[in-house]
């Protein structure tokens, strides 16, 4: 326990000294050095030099090594494979995302093993310093996430976490996409610890985040911003339902006017075309109604990302102000915000799955 408290104590300071940790964390000297032996000598600790003299010896600064182990993660839909590496502090080492169409087939998984491989080995990484694999996907998850409970975006109901490792020689953890999207905007974030993700992808999502930690609700299907109803009787969900925030907020509504892609929209949407400044004046207007819901609901800062969260950033002001009319208590919009991460923000949630359970294992 000590050796996980000085290591965690370590992880979120660029560096400190064996007398700093001592102090904060109540334990004796001896203690914190015999502890940072052994994480030194794992490599997951090193020295970076020493702190001025304050009339004795010289303090060492000592900090987390960040390289002494990597973690890859995936982004699986339905036409994609995005796949990042990070290092211990969540840092992306490299990125790169494929046109691969899902098929619940043999092929596409000995494929998409392949592509951990050389994807791996791309990067000249040990495979020894590989924790594992985060696969994160655009379905329910049963309890223990070893299988698919419900899935409509790609054909993969009743899948298994087996069907990936059969062809990827690390461990592996399933996720949900949006639950893995709304992890990373946490992360390393000391003063925020309850927030909502809205996940603006091709199929709206989301996560609810409490104590830093998901919520996943009674049946694991908590998060599912896409299925509640803002128009009841609107247009048809691929769910089957109708006026559901999918059928209005999904980031297809916005693409869709430019063959698919979202940067193009967003390129016509600065130089003020008026077909896209129409498309995203009615898509703005039901997402305020989901953003003022969501505020009444959890009470919290509300978070967009996905494909089209991600393009949003020039545009919050607005956002902002449209949120703070709409709400019934509030006249300050400022709890809507924009996630961070715009690149490949599921893959990195789904590695950061393996770089949590590394630390709590130390």
């Amino acid at each position: 326990m000590n050796r996980n408290a000085i290591y965690r104590y370590l992880y979120h300071r660029e560096s400190t000294s064996i007398q700093e940790i001592a102090q904060a964390l109540g334990l004796s000297l001896p203690t914190v050095t015999q502890n940072l032996k052994e994480l030194q000598e794992r490599g997951l600790i090193e020295e970076t030099g020493l702190y001025e003299s304050t009339g004795g010896r010289k303090a060492k600064s000592l900090a987390c090594n960040s390289v002494a182990g990597y973690a890859v993660g995936l982004d699986v839909t339905l036409n994609h494979v995005g796949i990042v590496v990070i290092d211990l502090s969540g840092r992306i080492i490299k990125n790169v995302r494929n046109h691969y169409p899902f098929a619940n087939e043999e092929n596409y998984f000995r494929g998409v093993g392949k592509m951990v491989e050389d994807f791996i080995e791309a990067c000249q990484l040990e495979r020894s310093q590989i924790l594992g694999v985060g696969i994160a996907l655009p379905a329910i998850l049963s309890g223990n996430r070893q299988t698919v409970s419900y899935a409509t975006v790609i054909d993969f109901k009743g899948g298994s976490v087996r069907r990936f490792a059969e062809y990827i020689p690390y461990p592996c953890v399933l996720s949900n996409d949006a639950n893995a999207a709304g992890l990373t905007e946490l992360w390393g974030e000391q003063d925020i610890h309850n927030v909502v993700y809205l996940s603006l992808n091709n199929s709206v999502g989301g996560a609810i985040i409490v104590g830093n930690q998901i919520y996943a609700g009674q049946n694991h299907r908590s998060g599912e911003f896409g299925h509640m109803t803002i128009l009841p009787g609107g247009r048809t969900c691929y769910c089957g339902q109708k006026g559901c925030v999918d059928a209005y907020c999904s980031a297809k509504i916005l693409s869709d006017s430019t063959g698919g892609s979202i940067v193009e929209f967003f390129r016509l949407l600065g130089e003020g075309k008026k077909e896209q400044q129409a498309i995203w004046q009615e898509y703005v207007g039901y997402l305020i109604i989901t953003v003022n819901n969501l505020r009444m609901l959890y009470d919290c800062d509300v978070i967009l990302g996905g494909y089209a969260g991600a393009y949003m950033e020039e545009y919050i002001d607005d956002l902002q102000a449209l949120a703070a009319h709409k709400n019934t208590f509030e006249q300050d919009g400022s709890y809507l915000r924009v996630c961070k991460y715009k690149l490949e923000a599921t893959a990195v949630g789904a590695a950061l799955e393996l770089v949590t359970e590394f630390i709590d294992s130390i």
